[in-house]
C-alpha cells in the first residue's frame, strides 16, 4: 500500500507542476491585441 501512496503523491505533484505552468503561461504570455483586416480576392459583394 505505501507504493500506491507514493505513486499518487508523485502523480499529484507532477500534475500540480503542469497545471501551475499552464496557468502562469496563460497569465504572463498574453499576446498583443491588434486589428487585422484582409481582403478576399474574387469575391463580389451584392447590395
Amino acid at each position: 500500500m505505501p507504493s500506491l501512496f507514493r505513486f499518487l503523491m508523485v502523480a499529484s505533484v507532477l500534475a500540480a507542476v503542469v497545471f501551475g505552468g499552464l496557468f502562469l503561461a496563460g497569465m504572463l504570455l498574453e499576446p498583443d491585441q491588434s486589428e487585422l483586416s484582409t481582403s478576399v480576392h474574387g469575391l463580389k459583394v451584392r447590395r
